[in-house]
């Protein structure tokens, strides 16, 4: 029997995807569907999708099967106690109360939502790569950067829910500005995106983060200091998030972080520029156990490993 199941849905820019998910982290077969979302989306079109989906996987659950609640990882800034999101590449939604929707489409049960980073570090923590790890920072480098935090072997989303924004941190020497209005923020430097956009900026001429790491491989010049640029630029946010936390372990995820098994030697030595503190310099940093199921996972766990959010 299937049991106790969550109904796992993430909310990003470019897609919002649910499924079923077991007590052990397991996706029931046939239970994951994705529809597009995109900055040019209306709210009645996000709306259809997060409908649409949510449907799919309700019409998915097996035969016997118990619904025990809906965890909702969304891309940030949330209301965590409202139960609303502004992501930030989705502007037609500002303050959007996405829990009341996702609720009437699953009358009498259960809805949590928590920001996408923290989700991705629950995730981590229950099933990947620091199982047994109380104090952590869990990010995503890819179209955008995000983060999130376990302090004390608690999840630790601070009073709105957007603690571990590490994307938004402003590193020192960089001057590109961000669309959360800063300048020189992690996300607008060493993302995806910006990584290739300053690599063409330096002559290369290729247009995708998958082009940019064959190039890598292929020992081009301009590639390698982007990647190069792009992890130094991580490492220090690092350090700083690490002064700030005193954390143990740092887990990178998303696409851009698999540019290279060299970003993360870029990283390290980033952590080490910035600080000369031991206990900054003793933080580990690991790639991702879960790869693309992590999102999913990480909503389910707001569900099955509740105990971290008290």
């Amino acid at each position: 029997m299937p049991g106790r199941l969550a109904l796992a849905l993430d909310l990003g820019g470019t897609k919002v995807e649910s499924a079923l998910i077991d007590e052990a982290g397991r996706n029931i077969p046939g239970s994951r569907f994705r529809r597009p979302t995109g900055p040019a989306r209306t709210s009645a079109e996000l709306e259809s999708q997060v409908r649409a989906v949510v449907g799919d996987a309700l019409a998915a659950l097996p035969a016997g099967a118990k619904l025990a609640g809906v965890g909702i990882g969304a891309a940030g800034p949330i209301d965590q106690d409202r139960g609303l999101v502004s992501p930030l590449n989705l502007p037609a939604w500002r303050d959007f109360p996405l829990v009341e929707l996702v609720g009437a489409c699953v009358p009498n049960t259960t809805v949590t939502l928590r920001m996408d980073g923290l989700c991705i570090t629950l995730a981590e923590h229950w099933l990947g790569a620091a199982r047994g790890v109380s104090n952590l920072l869990g990010m995503v480098v890819s179209t955008g950067i995000g983060g999130g935090l376990i302090l004390g072997g608690r999840a630790a989303p601070g009073g709105s829910g957007n603690a571990g924004h590490i994307g938004h941190l402003e590193i020192s020497g960089f001057s590109e500005p961000c669309a959360c209005g800063g300048t020189g923020c992690l996300e607008a430097v060493a993302s995806g995106p910006r990584t290739v956009a300053w690599a063409r900026e330096q002559g290369w001429i290729g247009s995708s983060g998958e082009e940019l790491a064959q190039s890598y491989a292929s020992g081009d010049r301009i590639a390698r200091a982007a990647v190069e640029r792009a992890g130094l630029a991580i490492g220090r946010a690092i350090g700083s998030a690490t002064s700030l936390t005193d954390l143990d372990l740092v887990v990178i995820g998303g696409g851009f972080a698999s540019v290279t098994p060299d970003l993360f030697e870029f990283i390290e030595r980033g952590i080490d520029a910035h600080s000369t503190f031991g206990f900054v310099r003793r933080v580990v940093i690991a790639a991702s156990a879960l790869s693309g199921d992590g999102p999913l996972v990480g909503a389910a766990s707001l569900i099955h490993e509740a105990r971290l959010l008290d």
